[in-house]
């Protein structure tokens, strides 16, 4: 997979922090924490991470990301989770998404190391 964004610090202590808060939120709430495919999927697949396409766009360039980097990342997952890249992300929102989901979920399964 492309490392790219896979080692981009930035991303991973913002995404890190966002897990964090998620988890802080749920003991505020008096629930007890999730399992990781839970957590994954409600940090990262319930709602969008970033909303807009030009919020996307900043979100992009304060990590240092280009838009054919980014494809090509989301690409590489997909070609090794499924053996094809089905998707067109012909939109910096729906690629910044992408992107927050499959990091989230290396991020949440690293949290107890």
């Amino acid at each position: 997979m492309n490392n790219a964004i896979n080692y981009n610090h930035s991303v991973k202590e913002e995404l890190t922090q966002h897990v964090k808060d998620y988890l802080t939120d749920l003991k505020n709430q008096g629930e007890e924490s999730r399992n990781l495919e839970d957590l994954h999927h409600e940090c990262f697949n319930t709602d969008y991470y970033i909303i807009g396409y030009f919020n996307a766009e900043q979100w992009l360039k304060k990590h240092n990301i280009s838009i054919f980097e980014g494809i090509e990342f989301c690409r590489d997952y997909e070609i090794e989770q499924f053996g094809e890249a089905y998707k067109n992300y012909d939109n910096a929102e729906e690629l910044v998404n992408m992107i927050t989901y499959i990091l989230g979920e290396e991020i949440i399964y690293n949290l107890d190391n």
